[in-house]
């Protein structure tokens, strides 16, 4: 009778044991209130900055008003020339950033008709700019002048019209902007109405009417381009299409000629009105102080609100928080400044009407308190400012209906019009990361129009009449999640199959739906199979075992997470085995219908070790899955030029996601890395935030060392540069980037040399960071990508880890200053500077014993009050004789002496740090340089562990890690370099299960009696028994030989190959073979929850893999004599490098005793402060190679300060616009489905249990 897969298997075992799925480390409810926070503060910001802009700007025009009295009428070109400052500000900013972007990246000269037509508009809003607010706007009144720049979207409404008709779609915003234009003309014929008929033969004031129209009418030629670009993909014209393309080719130059004749321009009008406004420029030497301080404040304050003002809203946008954080915000800053020059008119007026008993009119008022009043500023300035912005309104007669209700009418019909040419911007669609150039037309803001610049010239699309347009999405993406496994334990091997698992139901495939995201699994177990004595074949080993029964129980979970005991489908479908040329495959279909495969290699068939296992997934995924599939099309009845157009965009939108076997992560994680390699193209590589976890105190100095290194190192090189490692734990690398030259094809080269071995196979990560650099790609750090990793919890572990990243670092740090010339040409975002900082960092880390004997040194001095130079002598020696007999004793022995050198040095370390205090509390001074160095150490790592609210608590760490100094900077040194010629993995190195090849063949065992077949079966029996009657994994193999040896079947063990060496040898080809039928029967008998179906590979397929092992992943046969002459190369390193390392420490040790011993006639005299920072009469006297050291390091941490606080408001921007983007974490709705389900009574979710070894030593 069939079986019903539709039900439970085991309707008895519905109860379930459950590991943590949901994100539990990310504090949600602590960023939401940040994310909240940041919009409200982003939102202040812009609102006030916008304020404070147009306010102070308009001071300015107010204060070159010729009847105003807070400056003199001689004084007046000086407020003139600080609007024309305000003016050219931005087009200054433009040309430097114009220059630069010229100067490293590539930039094309505009065709001769894109310059004319780019800078005749140019030339007219320039003109128009500087006509409207030097020439004209100084003779209007304050409310025109506050909403008359309102009116500069006139053009803009026009243009948005004729875009949208243009459109082959009828729009939902052609009424809105229609409106707009009607309202912003009626605006201008009530103004032209209110001004000419009051005296309709002044004509020196029907002139300045003119003027003001007619500039505003220039300016609003400023926005062409945000509409030129629908009008021209609509057109059928050939030459508009050419124009908008060569204008987007050549942007850079453009900036920079236009950027120049805006400054001329405005410079020309500036140096042509003054003189006819029969003003002398000499009297800008001779202003008072009191104006030059009122001036220079009001000029500062434009300058610098505007370009804030500028920042944030850019912020705002990329926040994901238009409508609250940008749009509002600036509709609201016209009205409040309105309010801000009115109110007090009002207010002032009020109080002189009330002291006459309200016998004065407007015009009295006017006459005798404004224009009436004393020229000098004896007090505060506000009420001058008053009164001078009521003298612009002395023209009318305030008193008068008609007169107010005109000039209220042209302001509301100028806001409203700007309002409506602007609400389109209320569903404009972004990308999650929105760059800066697709945001923003211009590259540019109009410091006297700043909340009118930035609205206008926010992108503009047309938009269709019965729905929001769609946005057009990016390329979709694929994703290869490749993980690399060896030795990793249950619960490691647990969290990276649940985080694959997370990510299939986050990101589900379904038939005949195109994604934005589809990815693959791929898991590559190094050394998977092994030898069992008396079988017939090979078989996979414990930890494969143990992977397959991970898959099985974590396929369970998910498959019925969410379903109840009466639900169908628990059970899980069947799964396939694959036999293939390096050993074999398991595809499972994951229940969300992605495909996760585990590759297990045998090392006998192909090279095994992380390097080669990263050289097998990328020529199997970029180069099997990707290229051959375009390379066989070629010539074949295809268009070629298309078909490598298509190829490229597939290598740019193809990524792989690097992963460790026990990397922790969450799909948002994914995403927010993904989010960068989308939206930057030159981005090859971008790395998260990698957390250690784990327990004890090695754990607690990693997370706090971690930290630092994020927090500081990685920003800077992110933000200065490029990151120069992205840690294969969690990386995502672009095809693009791999499969360019000199990277991929680079990355296969076998170690033939000694330095190889320490730089190949020993730092593979960095290394490849490296070949990409070299490129010309771009690396980078999202900090807002988290995953976790285990981290070493034993010291011997921890040393060995760091002996092979500390070395392998330097040498490709080394290997990158040496070809500074050739990576400062290709790659952009590297500069020479930026070497320069990498050849400091790396000095510094050589010099770092140096250092740490120098506060060795120190704390001598202060335990047993002795000469410093004997100190430092004393210092030196526990160094130098561990670095002597390190030569001479194993490593084990090393890293023993080490551990009990580290516990002395931790106590002399606590020793100083007091000290150091005690000294700034009993001297009451902080101006010594180790107080200096301890307190901004101090403040800046609070302040930056502050702004990493989340990772705040890993500031408690930060004690054990200043106490760790001495062992991770001096003794770790000794043990790396020592031991350079060890070029083992040194982690999660395991005993060997069974002989592996190479090694001595076993003794054939004696036949057995039949007692001793008898207690063999008795001890099968009682060991399920102890199990519970479960299915153990370490032994499932040896069951399966016993059940062979039970049926009689005799086994031949064939002979094993030689074991893999640093020898570089190949295998013949006739050595490539499959792997026997017994692994494939082991894993089969596993379990019946998961039957596992062998399946075949597809015969190219196994074809390509043939060749590729041929070409490139041949195992390395063992050469005694060449093993003996590379160690002696690799020997022969170590002594070098040692050397050279001891060299350096030694000069500084010795010139710092030369120094001490001359103490009294070189040093550097600074003065002694006490604790109020008040100068006590003393000097101290420091040591020149002290004070240099400190100042480096100093500098070093403050460079690396600023860069973090700049990465970090970049890195919540990101964040903001993941979170208002991308659908959150369902936990909160799961539980709230948990609470219903329950007050329902019907919470039946049963699932299998897990079917996990009670003995966990045994499995792991």
């Amino acid at each position: 009778m069939a079986e019903d897969r539709s039900l439970p298997k085991r309707p008895w075992d519905t109860c379930r044991e459950l590991p943590v799925i949901e994100d539990e480390q990310t504090p949600w409810k602590l960023i939401q209130i940040l994310k909240t926070f940041s919009f409200c503060l982003v939102a202040v910001f812009v609102f006030g900055l916008a304020l404070c802009s147009k306010t102070s700007f308009l001071l300015l025009i107010t204060l070159s008003n010729e009847g105003t009295k807070t400056l003199l009428a001689e004084q007046k070109p000086v407020a003139l020339l600080c609007i024309g400052c305000s003016l050219i500000a931005s087009s200054v900013l433009l040309l430097l950033k114009s220059i630069w972007k010229a100067c490293y990246k590539s930039s094309k000269l505009p065709a001769k008709k894109t310059l004319s037509m780019v800078l005749f508009l140019d030339f007219l809003v320039s003109l128009g700019a500087a006509i409207l607010t030097i020439v004209a706007m100084p003779h209007l009144d304050i409310v025109t002048n506050v909403t008359i720049l309102n009116g500069v979207a006139l053009l803009s409404a026009l243009l948005q019209v004729i875009a949208q008709c243009t459109a082959k779609e009828r729009n939902r915003f052609i009424g809105p902007s229609i409106a707009a234009f009607v309202l912003i003309v009626l605006g201008y014929v009530l103004f032209l109405t209110l001004y000419i008929k009051k005296n309709p033969t002044d004509m020196k004031m029907a002139m300045w009417v003119g003027l003001a129209v007619g500039g505003s009418f220039l300016v609003s030629f400023n926005w062409w381009e945000n509409y030129f670009r629908h009008i021209s993909e609509n057109s059928s014209s050939a030459f508009l299409k050419e124009l908008c393309i060569d204008m987007r080719r050549s942007q850079n130059i453009l900036h920079i000629l236009s950027s120049l004749l805006r400054i001329m321009v405005t410079a020309c009008v500036l140096g042509a009105y003054v003189p006819l406004s029969k003003m002398h420029w000499d009297i800008v030497t001779t202003i008072p102080s009191f104006e030059t301080r009122v001036i220079v404040i009001t000029v500062g304050v434009q300058l610098i609100s505007s370009a804030l003002c500028h920042w944030f809203a850019l912020a705002a946008c990329k926040m994901h928080a238009l409508r609250q954080c940008f749009i509002l915000p600036l509709y609201l800053a016209s009205l409040a400044v309105m309010a801000l020059f009115v109110i007090p008119v009002i207010v002032y007026y009020q109080d002189y009407r009330i002291s006459l008993n309200g016998a004065a009119n407007f015009t009295h008022y006017c006459n005798v308190a404004v224009d009436g009043r004393n020229q000098s500023l004896t007090g505060s300035v506000f009420p001058q400012l008053v009164l001078d912005v009521t003298h612009t309104l002395c023209l009318f007669d305030m008193s008068n209906v008609a007169d107010i209700g005109i000039l209220t009418g042209s302001s509301v019909s100028w806001w409203l019009g700007l309002v409506l040419a602007t609400i389109h911007l209320w569903y404009l669609s972004l990308y999650r990361i929105q760059r800066t150039q697709d945001l923003l037309t211009r590259r540019l803001y109009e410091g006297g129009f700043i909340e009118q610049s930035l609205l206008l010239n926010t992108r503009f699309d047309v938009q269709n009449n019965e729905r929001q347009k769609q946005f057009r999405s990016l390329d979709p993406v694929k994703l290869f999640l490749c993980a690399t496994m060896w030795h990793e334990t249950y619960d490691e091997m647990m969290n990276l199959i649940i985080s694959i698992f997370r990510l299939d139901k986050f990101s589900p495939r379904k038939e005949g739906e195109t994604s934005d995201i589809t990815f693959e699994s791929h898991i590559y177990f190094d050394d998977a199979f092994r030898n069992v004595p008396g079988s017939r074949g090979r078989y996979v080993n414990e930890f494969a075992e143990t992977l397959v029964e991970i898959i099985r129980e974590v396929y369970s979970i998910f498959m019925n997470i969410d379903k109840g005991l009466f639900r169908k489908q628990q059970q899980i479908p069947d799964q396939k085995l694959v036999r293939t040329p390096y050993g074999g495959r398991v595809v499972v279909t994951m229940p969300h219908g992605n495909i996760l495969v585990v590759h297990f290699k045998d090392k006998e068939l192909i090279r095994n070790k992380k390097r080669w296992s990263q050289v097998m997934y990328m020529y199997y995924l970029l180069g099997w899955k990707v290229a051959a599939k375009y390379c066989k099309k070629l010539g074949k009845r295809e268009n070629d030029a298309k078909l490598k157009r298509e190829f490229e965009k597939e290598k740019n939108n193809t990524y792989l996601l690097a992963l460790d076997g026990d990397t922790d992560f969450q799909p948002a994680a994914v995403m927010l890395l993904v989010d960068r390699l989308k939206v930057y193209p030159r981005v090859g590589a971008a790395c998260g935030r990698i957390h250690p976890t784990g327990s004890g105190p090695m754990v607690w100095y990693q997370k706090f060392e971690y930290a630092v290194s994020h927090w500081l190192q990685k920003t800077a090189e992110h933000v200065f540069g490029c990151v120069l490692c992205s840690p294969g734990s969690f990386s995502l690398y672009r095809a693009a980037a791999l499969m360019d030259d000199n990277v991929m094809k680079t990355f296969t080269i076998k170690s033939t040399k000694a330095h190889h071995y320490i730089q190949y196979d020993q730092g593979e990560d960095r290394w490849l960071c490296t070949l990409m650099l070299k490129q010309g790609w771009r690396v980078e750090f999202n900090a807002a990508s988290d995953a976790y990793t285990k981290a070493p919890q034993e010291f011997k572990e921890f040393y060995n880890q760091r002996r092979r990243w500390g070395p392998s670092s330097m040498v490709s740090i080394a290997d990158l200053l040496g070809s500074v010339t050739e990576i400062t040409s290709r790659n952009p975002s590297m500069s020479k500077l930026f070497m320069l900082y990498q050849l400091i960092c790396l000095a510094s880390s050589i010099l770092a014993p140096s250092a740490v004997v120098l506060m060795i040194a120190g704390g001598f001095t202060v335990m047993f009050n002795i000469d410093p130079n004997a100190a430092l002598v004393l210092s030196v020696i526990p160094p130098a004789v561990c670095l002597g007999i390190s030569f001479k004793i194993k490593s084990d022995t090393q890293i023993y002496i080490a551990a009990v050198m580290s516990i002395l040095y931790g106590f002399i370390m606590m020793i100083i740090v007091l000290y150091i205090i005690g000294t700034m509390v009993r001297d009451q001074t902080i101006m010594t340089p180790s107080s200096l160095l301890v307190i901004i150490l101090a403040m800046m790592y609070l302040i930056t562990a502050i702004l990493h609210p989340q990772e705040f608590g890993l500031v408690v760490h930060g004690l054990l890690y200043v106490l760790c100094i001495p062992s991770a900077q001096l003794l770790l040194s000794i043990y790396s370099m020592v031991n350079m010629n060890n070029v083992s993995w040194g982690t999660r190195e395991t005993a060997p299960a069974s002989p592996g090849p190479g090694a001595a063949k076993p003794a054939a065992a004696a036949p057995q009696s039949t007692a001793q077949k008898a207690k063999s079966t008795f001890r099968r029996f009682f060991s399920n028994a102890k199990c519970g009657q479960r299915f153990c994994r370490r032994g499932s193999a040896e069951k399966l030989i016993d059940n062979q040896e039970y049926m009689n079947v005799e086994s031949s063990e064939p002979q094993p190959p030689p074991q893999n060496t640093i020898v570089n040898e190949s295998r013949t080809e006739n050595e490539q073979r499959l792997v026997p039928l017994g692994w494939v029967t082991q894993l089969q008998s596993l379990s019946d929850d998961m039957r596992l179906q062998e399946d075949t590979l597809d015969k190219d397929e196994e074809q390509f893999f043939r060749d590729l092992i041929v070409k490139y992943l041949e195992p390395l046969l063992e050469n005694k004599e060449k093993q003996k002459i590379m160690s002696g190369k690799l020997r022969s390193l170590r002594n070098k490098v040692t050397f050279f390392y001891s060299l350096c420490n030694a000069f500084w040790l010795v010139a710092t005793f030369t120094l001490q011993t001359m103490a009294t006639s070189i040093y550097i005299q600074l003065p002694k402060v006490d604790m109020n920072l008040n100068f006590t009469g003393e000097y101290l006297q420091i040591n020149p190679m002290s004070f240099m050291f400190t100042l480096t390091f100093a500098s070093l941490f403050l460079v690396q300060f600023i860069a973090m606080l700049y990465h970090r408001i970049y890195t919540l921007i990101h964040f903001a616009a993941f979170l208002n983007t991308e659908s959150m974490s369902e936990k909160q709705n799961h539980h709230e489905v948990e609470d219903d389900e329950a007050d329902n009574g019907d919470i039946l979710i049963f699932s299998n249990v897990f079917d996990r070894s009670q003995d966990q030593e045994t499995l792991l």
